[in-house]
């Protein structure tokens, strides 16, 4: 039986609509919105109302892109959690009123477990159970993912994510939102050993940045007070010397992760799986510790409606349908 899929995904500043047909991906179209970049950060009642400006022609570029229509259609999947509530409330609407009047089944998808089965769009693809690095701007994870219905988290962060450390660290460096991949870009032509940034020493498999922040926050504070013109004259070697803190970090937990489960099937998933120094540093641990590693194409590692398609195709094979009552949530529960 034929499965054709139009996912949803509205839970931050992101709109984005996709088709998904036998667990194929046709389209996947994505529609940003620059307005939050005068303020240093996502204004979500401005972010709510671009949903609700972007979602009907979102929809019907990924509908046309995919040469699909709405009869062609077998279920309407949408991101129910978490996000911005506004914002996650713009397309819960649109895909349960979609749902209503083509009486197609609603699929209900956690935004953050869409993260990590993103590494099953493309060939090749990891063999369960395998562990995925999950980073972005609001979570820090390592999940153990045994089926694409079974996933639990093993170590997470305890205070900060490592992409709030990379936009804040932005911010310090006076650099425009969002920094993260600013930061990644003048990095590559500068010395990460030049200065150093603690490790903090967190137990387990969970992580910590909020020590990270300060540090970072104190080591330019003392250096500028010396000489003003620090940053403007030592850029790409501090944003290095930053990124290769956090990325070691990460890593280090993920290896310890690997040598604690035996797993060497290893993903990473989340916006920040974007950053050019993250995506090399688990190249080359993998082939240093003979790991197979899956990276998603970069229009997979941004929020998009193409891993919310995936995670409901896989909903839809196992029969797992959402009441028309399901209300969308800020947190989520695993």
């Amino acid at each position: 039986m034929s499965v054709t899929i139009l996912a949803i995904e509205s839970s931050c500043d992101e709109t984005s609509a996709a088709v998904c047909a036998d667990g194929k991906i046709l389209s996947n179209f994505i529609a940003s919105q620059s307005v939050h970049e005068q303020y240093g950060g996502v204004v979500p009642e401005l972010a709510s109302r671009a949903h609700m400006q972007n979602i009907v022609p979102v929809v019907d570029k990924a509908l046309k892109e995919a040469n699909r229509t709405l009869s062609d259609l077998d279920a309407i999947a949408f991101t129910q959690a978490p996000g911005l509530i506004g914002s996650l409330l713009v397309g819960a609407q649109f895909a349960k009123s979609l749902a209503l009047a083509l009486d197609k089944p609603l699929i209900a998808v956690h935004h953050m477990q869409a993260h990590v089965l993103a590494n099953l769009i493309d060939q090749p693809k990891p063999s369960f159970p395998f562990l995925c690095l999950t980073v972005s701007g609001g979570h820090t994870q390592i999940v153990l993912c045994e089926s694409p219905q079974q996933m639990r988290i093993i170590g997470e962060t305890i205070d900060d994510a490592a992409g709030e450390a990379f936009d804040k660290s932005a911010k310090l460096l006076g650099l425009p939102y969002p920094g993260g991949p600013l930061i990644d870009k003048y990095a590559k032509t500068g010395n990460p050993q030049r200065f150093k940034f603690p490790e903090p020493q967190i137990p387990g498999l969970d992580f910590s940045f909020s020590g990270l922040k300060t540090a970072i926050l104190y080591f330019l504070q003392e250096n500028t007070k010396q000489d003003p013109q620090f940053v403007d004259n030592n850029l790409a070697d501090i944003c290095a010397s930053i990124q290769h803190r956090i990325i070691s970090i990460l890593m280090n937990k993920l290896k310890k992760a690997s040598k604690e489960t035996g797993i060497t099937d290893i993903c990473i998933a989340g916006g920040v799986s974007a950053n050019s120094g993250l995506r090399e540093a688990l190249k080359q641990t993998g082939e240093q510790l003979k790991w197979n590693t899956f990276i998603p194409a970069f229009q997979y590692c941004t929020d998009n409606a193409g891993m919310i398609a995936i995670t409901a195709y896989y909903k839809f094979l196992a029969g797992e349908h959402t009441a028309l009552t399901v209300s969308p949530s800020a947190k989520a529960e695993w």
